[in-house]
């Protein structure tokens, strides 16, 4: 069985790591094929490098564009390596454009799609990751949903592939990586006072300002609103 593992932004590579393992432990045949998504060595590249996973044997350049350029250019360059490697099972995570372009090119030249994370809903139409990974189910073979409650929804939706719960990748991936982490890190982090420190990701969170008022604190049950420009 031939796997192309694909992958094309920061979370994709760390939530496919534990399987990436998994593939190597096994001695299954595999290749990393990275869209390009996301390029910048510091959301890239170094977490290959941390993370101690082989390079991609494939790195497709896509960069950046509209939600349609992107996706568009990744579907076709996407084609090309699963026919250049003799693709027999197509792997993908997550909700991103190089996720939706995967799982679409996968199943139009027949082979078999397996989307991890399968039947995470948010409901919120105004995120194109809503689509994509709603797409991705239903052009997937294989679904790995993290929880009985994702294998429900896709259930609900009448999915046509094969249901599996397996709990969820970004678990094993902090429990594996852990121990890199305390290896290579070298730094005294320590923050005064009582703080908690987030970091904010996806426009609908960090570009409504109602929004972040409406996060709750244990003492308050309400944060104060930060000024967020987008990150």
């Amino acid at each position: 069985m031939s796997v192309a593992v694909v992958v094309g932004t920061r979370p994709e590579i760390i939530k496919m790591s534990p399987i990436i393992r998994e593939l190597d432990e096994r001695d299954l045949e595999y290749k990393i094929i990275h869209s390009g998504q996301h390029y910048d060595h510091e959301v890239s590249d170094i977490f290959f490098q941390e993370l101690d996973l082989p390079e991609p044997d494939m790195y497709l350049e896509v960069g950046s564009g509209t939600q349609g350029e992107q996706t568009g250019n990744a579907l076709i360059k996407l084609e090309r390596a699963f026919e250049e490697f003799n693709t027999e099972t197509v792997l993908v995570e997550g909700d991103t454009n190089t996720v939706l372009a995967g799982s679409l090119a996968g199943v139009k030249m027949g082979l078999d799609v397996g989307h991890v994370e399968a039947g995470l809903r948010s409901y919120d139409y105004r995120m194109p990751e809503e689509y994509n990974r709603r797409l991705a189910d239903h052009a997937s073979s294989l679904l790995f949903a993290p929880t009985e409650e994702s294998a429900e929804i896709l259930r609900g939706e009448d999915v046509w592939g094969e249901i599996f719960v397996t709990g969820n990748s970004v678990i094993d991936a902090c429990l594996q990586n852990m121990k890199i982490a305390e290896e290579k890190a070298n730094f005294d982090f320590k923050i005064p006072g009582e703080y908690v420190l987030i970091t904010a990701h996806r426009a609908e969170n960090v570009d409504d300002r109602e929004v972040q008022k409406e996060a709750p604190t244990p003492e308050t049950g309400r944060a104060l609103a930060i000024p967020v420009q987008g990150l």
